[in-house]
């Protein structure tokens, strides 16, 4: 050790190497400090919804209820993606991104043989040469295939006169949608179409998938810790998508495509250790009631890339919940004052695509935020009493919290289970058929859980309103 530094470990199992200027003179005590709390940390992670059991229960749901809705959809395939395909969030905490892959379309990689693919398919090349990394445009492979008045109405020619699938055009399908009962639609952001139900907002974004085997093999070889071989070989048969929004730069946005890993991704998340999601879901906290971006100039993905290359540049050992959430939280931090002081971070799957690229960042928003970083990085454990969702939950552990939490991730999963039952019940003509016994008996449940929230709060004076408006405000 005493030849390479306090960065160097010389096995995978040898203790996360101290940083001389977090764990300085006065450090056997605040290293005690850090790694008491570190446990602590852990274990109020985990009561606030972010252990693995409710991840696992929240994923097991989404993708259940992706496959009702998929046996009755037509023209596209609905995969729930982002944070509540991950588990990581509840049901009205962020937004619900889904995606609606195009039936029908695929695009491929030059490497790609054709032959093996259905006649009807429609094909479209994947043409990154003149386009930003990570991007591409979808040039239509003559198959003699027959298109449909709608997809033709998607389609438009370059300057070369190739014919192109338009990501703008693909976006204003939307459009033509009927609204749902309730439904209200909002500015288009990026390539998603918003819309929210009440307290549930949605993004949804039209996506086609992509075969890179050549972008996917080059990510498979690169030397890592992580993820293990059978995760990379499952990311790899995964393939890709591609969706409708073109670099911000690009003259050429409105007819180019990202290329996006998000099955993959979800995947990748899901297979991170308790310490890294912990580490995750505190620097996006940092983000959002921190930082307070407000165009978007870094968000929750950028986080998410600083994770998932912590995770394949260090051995798996070193997050370790005895000692080491602050560390690896400092080192996070670290690397995302990097990436805002750089206006530079690798996208974790294509390295050459700059998620900082034409982010917006200003001279002094840059040394504004890179010196709020700095003090966080210095602050060790106190960090976490600038996020009001973690301090709320310190003043009250751990009574009422763990009392509370329970009955709200019980209400959570019954909620959801009562969103699949309604679509397994519901007729052709949309009506549910309420008298259902396993919807009642669900319907039931939910009941007696909130009752016993607002019984608990008329014990404590608390004001109650309107049990539903309660119930929403637990899910927020």
């Amino acid at each position: 050790m005493a030849e390479c530094g306090p960065w160097c470990a010389t096995s995978d199992h040898e203790p996360v190497p101290r940083d001389i200027s977090f764990y300085s003179y006065r450090s056997r005590t605040f290293q005690v400090f850090c790694e008491i709390a570190s446990v602590e940390t852990c274990t109020l992670m985990n009561c606030l919804g972010y252990g693995s059991h409710i991840r696992q229960a929240r994923r097991d749901v989404y993708r259940e209820m992706d496959e009702v809705v998929n046996l009755r959809s037509r023209g596209a395939i609905v995969i729930t993606t982002g944070s509540k395909a991950e588990g990581l969030t509840s049901i009205y905490e962020n937004d619900l991104d889904q995606m609606f892959v195009l039936e029908g379309l695929i695009c491929l990689e030059d490497c790609v043989n054709t032959d093996t693919l259905p006649m009807d398919t429609i094909v479209f090349t994947l043409d990154t040469s003149v386009c930003y990394h990570g991007h591409c445009r979808l040039n239509l492979l003559e198959r003699g295939s027959i298109f449909s008045p709608k997809l033709r109405d998607v389609m438009c020619l370059d300057e070369k006169g190739h014919i192109l699938l338009s990501s703008d055009l693909i976006v204003n399908m939307r459009d033509q949608i009927q609204l749902e009962d309730d439904e209200v639609r909002h500015e288009r952001a990026g390539p998603s179409t918003p819309s929210s139900y009440g307290p549930m907002h949605t993004d949804i974004v039209f996506s086609v998938r992509c075969q890179c085997p050549c972008i996917l093999s080059r990510w498979a070889e690169r030397s890592r810790h992580w993820p293990p071989p059978d995760i990379v070989q499952k990311v790899v048969t995964m393939g890709a998508f591609v969706t409708p929004v073109g670099f911000k730069g690009s003259e050429y946005k409105h007819v180019e495509w990202r290329i996006c890993f998000n099955t993959a991704e979800i995947e990748l998340v899901s297979s991170l250790n308790d310490i890294q999601i912990y580490i995750y879901v505190i620097l996006k906290m940092v983000i959002k009631d921190v930082l307070k971006p407000i165009k978007k100039e870094i968000t929750s993905y950028a986080v998410k890339n600083i994770v998932f290359w912590l995770a394949e540049n260090n051995p798996i050992a070193q997050f370790d919940e005895n000692c080491s959430l602050f560390y690896w939280l400092r080192k996070g931090l670290e690397q995302l004052r990097t990436a805002i002081l750089k206006i530079h971070l690798p996208y974790y799957m294509i390295p050459e695509r700059n998620l900082m690229e034409a982010c917006g960042l200003d001279a002094e928003q840059k040394r504004t935020w890179a010196k709020t970083i700095t003090d966080m990085m210095d602050e060790g454990p106190k960090i976490l009493l600038r996020l009001p969702k973690i301090r709320k939950a310190i003043i009250s552990y751990p009574e009422p919290l763990i009392w509370y939490i329970k009955r709200k991730l019980d209400l959570e999963l019954l909620l959801m289970k009562g969103w699949i039952r309604c679509m397994q019940c519901m007729g052709e003509n949309r009506v549910v058929n309420t008298s259902d016994s396993v919807l009642t008996l669900i319907t039931g449940r939910q009941i007696e859980t909130l009752n016993e929230v607002l019984q608990r709060m008329h014990e404590e004076d608390s004001l109650v309103g309107e049990p539903i408006n309660i119930r929403n405000m637990m899910m927020m």
